[in-house]
This record gives structure tokens, C-alpha cells and sequence, in this order.
């Protein structure tokens, strides 16, 4: 914790695509159920000329369209708590005029940025000009933050000058998912999963973050990022940080976050036959025809859209137990999961009367649905007079339905309220940033050397046929 619940929030970007999806209706939920300090006020900015005003009526838009109605209730409290200026954030002179809106905060002020990353410096540089920082100031950043490890520190240098690492907060909205925090209490909460999460009983892992859509108007963006940026450095390599940390000694931002960063610095540098890249052609997704990616784009070009890549952990824990990784666009279903596959038993004694044993997965959905299924060997009843028959069993866990009556949350509605309170725990240090690009920048390099280009696969297919064989050739099958 840093020291303060700040009762002023600053939102740059505030008429942008994020914060009309995600941001006003997090705050707004959060404000219906009484979360928020009621001397809180909430400040927007971005380019577009509103008065408060113009603001208020674009938020309740947005929430009427974006809020889920069982969230609702009464929005007036939350729409007054809102007031807006207009700046242009690449020039100096309008922040003088923002500090006057933001006012003296009595507890403390939180900034969230979303804006373009090359935004970031001048904005920093204008905070700064406009005395909206200091020690009863904390700002939170949304991704990307650079694009490879040396644009990523000029961002984060310039955000130093300014904010030391304790008022700084780097989010990943997929550490807001309940189901990834239940990941934790999966593992350190239980005794029966800890002693089996190591090398001598777990033959592999499996992470998929799949996407059914293409460029969705970010055409500009992503060709110049891929999906090796886009996704694997930030959301893919968190996941695999929580799934192969050691237990930290306390659940706090500090213990946490080093053992995070302990398992990122310990990734061997995977060779170029264990990784494979995609580009997207015309397909189908659900019965519906969609262009290929360099259709999309305009153009022909080299961005992949996806990647699978066979990661290595050499510590202890995980020695010898490879690590798929696997994400695309215009894949066949919506999906976030980690699969974690047991070893086989040792020796099956039912063999003799021609029982067949698989080995025990557990299954942890991420989204769409968030759910924990554990497949466990069970006998199939009968008289076994030709033999005993075995077959896994699912024993499944829908959070909806495990905790029917508890209020399912945006993972932003987390983010914020962590962000006004200053709790780091869920949030990105610099050394983790900094770790993950190292990792991502040494696969590119590689591609770079051997020449690398993405291979072809049809929309609504899961990836180019040398994914399928990179897993295969190790007796391993993807999840689907």
C-alpha cells in the first residue's frame, strides 16, 4: 500500500473506446455498490471539446450500453461525481488548466493513462509542468508500454522523473480476472495440488489465449506489433509467471512480484523450431465468411497473427516440464485456459484386466467462461466380466455456480479500486516489464537471423499445421 485512498481520480483518454467499455462502467459499478469514497471525484480528459456537462451525458450513454442492467441501480450519484476538460496532452500550456479542474485533493490523486504510448513522455513531462505530481500522487499505465525492451525503458524513464516505482502502476487487466487470482488460491490454499506442482508430476503445461476477431480497427496498431507483442509479452507471460512462481511468503505486492520475476528471468531462450508464426487467410468463423489478414490491412505483409512457441523454465521446480504457449486471431472459438497435465501413474494395476489410464488434467477457464475442472480416473460400473473398463471424470467447478449470489465483476472494476486505494499487488513492476521484453526481443532477434516468415493458416482453423506438430512431436495434443 502507499499511504493514501485518493479522493480525486483523473482520467486521461476519457472519451475513448476503453473508457467507455470499461472504465465509466467499472467506476459506475463500483459506485452503485458503495465501494467508492463518497468525497470522490472523477475527472476526464482527452482531445474532444465537452463541458461537464457534455461528459456526464456521454458516460450515461456508455452505461446504458456497456453496464450490465443487474449493475445499474441509480446512476445520478455516480454521473455528479463527473466533471471534464478538455487538453491537448502534447502541449504544455492546458495542463495548468487541468490542475485547476482537478482541484486540491485532501487525501490524494490517481491518475489512469490511456492514451497512445507515444503520448506517455509528453503527458509525464505536462503533469509535472501542471504540479499534478508529488508524493500524495500515484498513476496508473495502460499497455502497451513500448515495443520492445528499449522503448520500453525511455518509457518508463521518463515516467521515473516523475513518479518513483511505489506511485506506479502498470496494469494487465487479465490480473484482474477472478479466475486468474483463483490460480493462487489454488495452489497455495490447498495442500493437495502444492506437493504435486513441480517436475516429477507434471508432464506439461498448456496456455491458449485465442481470438475469434481479426483487426477490429486497429489496423495501424497491430501490423506494426504482431502477436508475439501484442499478447505474449504482456497477458501470456503473466499466466505462465503465476502458474510456475514459488509460493511467496506473503500474499503482498512486494512477495509476490519477486516471485514473478524469479520464474520470467529464469525462460531459456527458445530455439526457432520451437516456435511457429502464423498469418491469418480468408475463412470462415461461425458460419461466417471473413477476409484474410493482408485483405484487412490493405497491403501484403509480414505480422503474424499468431504464435505458438515451446517455453522452457530452468529452475528447480520446473526443469525438463515445456511450457505451450499458444495465440492467434480468427481462430475457431473465443478462449483463454491454462492445462495443466499430470504425469501418468507409475504403474497401473488394473492393466492386467485391460483398463486403460490417462493421465489426471486440470483444466483452469479464464474467459469466456471461468471454471476449474479436474479430470480424476474412475471405474465404469459393471459386473467386468470382459474386463475392467476406467474413464476420466470431470469434476467441475463453474464459479458462477460455486458462488451464486457473489457479485461477478469486471476485472477493471479490481484494477481502479486497487489503483484509488494504491495496492500494487495485481499490478506490473519494472522488472517484470523489463524481464518479459528480454525474453520476447531474443525470439524475435531469432526469427530475424533465420528469417523466419509467418506461415498461412485458414480463418476459423487453429493456426498453421507446424503448431499441431510442435506439440505432436513430443506425444503432446493440444487442448481443444
Amino acid at each position: 500500500m502507499t499511504g493514501f485512498i485518493a479522493d480525486r481520480l483523473l482520467l486521461f483518454g476519457a472519451t475513448g473506446d476503453l473508457a467507455k467499455r470499461m472504465l465509466l462502467p467499472s467506476l459506475a459499478a463500483l459506485d452503485a455498490d458503495g465501494l467508492l469514497d463518497p468525497k470522490l471525484e472523477i475527472v476526464g480528459t482527452a482531445r474532444s471539446e465537452l463541458d461537464d456537462q457534455a461528459f456526464r451525458n456521454f458516460a450515461r450513454e456508455a452505461l446504458e450500453k456497456f453496464l450490465p442492467g443487474d449493475r445499474r441501480g441509480s446512476t445520478a450519484t455516480f454521473l455528479n461525481r463527473l466533471g471534464y476538460q478538455a487538453l491537448d496532452a502534447s502541449a504544455l500550456d492546458g495542463y495548468a488548466e487541468l490542475a485547476a479542474k482537478v482541484g486540491t485533493p485532501a487525501q490524494g490523486l490517481a491518475i489512469f493513462l490511456s492514451t497512445a504510448p507515444s503520448l506517455f513522455e509528453a503527458t509525464i513531462h505536462g503533469l509535472a509542468h501542471g504540479g499534478l505530481t508529488g508524493a500524495n500522487v500515484r498513476i496508473g499505465l495502460e499497455k502497451p508500454l513500448g515495443t520492445d525492451l528499449e522503448s520500453s525503458r525511455v518509457i518508463n524513464d521518463a515516467v521515473a522523473t516523475a513518479f518513483p516505482e511505489e506511485s506506479t502502476f502498470r496494469i494487465d487487466h487479465y490480473l484482474g480476472k477472478e479466475t486468474v487470482q483463483n490460480l493462487l488460491a489454488l495452489r497455495f490454499a490447498n495442500i493437495l495440488f502444492e506437493p504435486l506442482w513441480n517436475a516429477a508430476h507434471i508432464d506439461h503445461v498448456q496456455i491458449t489465449v485465442a481470438e475469434t476477431v481479426g483487426l477490429e480497427g486497429r489496423v495501424g496498431f497491430y501490423d506494426d506489433v504482431g502477436a508475439l507483442r501484442d499478447m505474449v509479452q504482456n497477458h501470456m507471460l503473466q499466466l505462465l509467471s503465476l502458474v510456475a512462481m514459488e509460493p511467496p511468503a506473503m500474499f503482498d505486492a512486494t512477495a509476490v512480484r519477486d516471485e514473478k520475476v524469479k520464474v520470467l528471468r529464469s525462460l531459456r531462450l527458445s530455439s526457432p523450431d520451437e516456435t511457429v508464426t502464423g498469418q491469418y487467410r480468408a475463412g470462415a468463423i461461425a458460419g461466417q465468411a471473413v477476409p484474410g489478414y493482408d485483405e484487412e490491412l490493405g497491403k501484403p505483409s509480414d505480422t503474424e497473427t499468431f504464435v505458438a512457441i515451446k517455453a522452457h523454465i530452468d529452475n528447480w521446480r520446473w526443469k525438463g516440464v515445456p511450457f505451450y504457449l499458444r495465440t492467434g486471431k480468427r481462430l475457431p472459438k473465443r478462449t483463454t485456459e491454462i492445462i495443466v497435465q499430470f504425469r501418468r501413474v507409475p504403474h497401473s494395476i488394473f492393466a492386467g484386466k485391460g483398463a486403460r489410464s490417462e493421465p489426471n488434467r486440470l483444466v483452469i477457464g479464464v474467459q469466456p467462461d471461468e471454471n476449474i475442472s479436474l479430470s480424476l480416473m474412475a471405474k465404469v460400473p459393471g459386473l467386468d466380466r470382459g474386463g475392467i473398463r476406467l474413464r476420466p471424470v470431470p469434476l467441475d467447478i463453474a464459479m458462477p455456480n460455486a458462488f451464486a449470489g457473489t457479485q461477478r465483476r469486471i476485472a477493471y472494476e479490481r484494477l481502479l479500486l486497487d489503483l484509488i486505494e494504491g495496492d500494487q499487488t495485481l499490478f506490473v513492476r519494472r522488472d517484470e516489464v523489463e524481464a518479459q521484453w528480454d525474453w520476447v526481443d531474443a525470439i524475435r532477434a531469432s526469427w530475424d537471423e533465420h528469417g523466419l516468415v509467418p506461415k498461412s493458416y485458414t480463418a476459423g482453423s487453429w493456426g498453421p499445421s507446424a503448431a499441431i506438430a510442435l506439440a505432436e512431436r513430443d506425444g503432446v495434443t493440444w487442448h481443444e
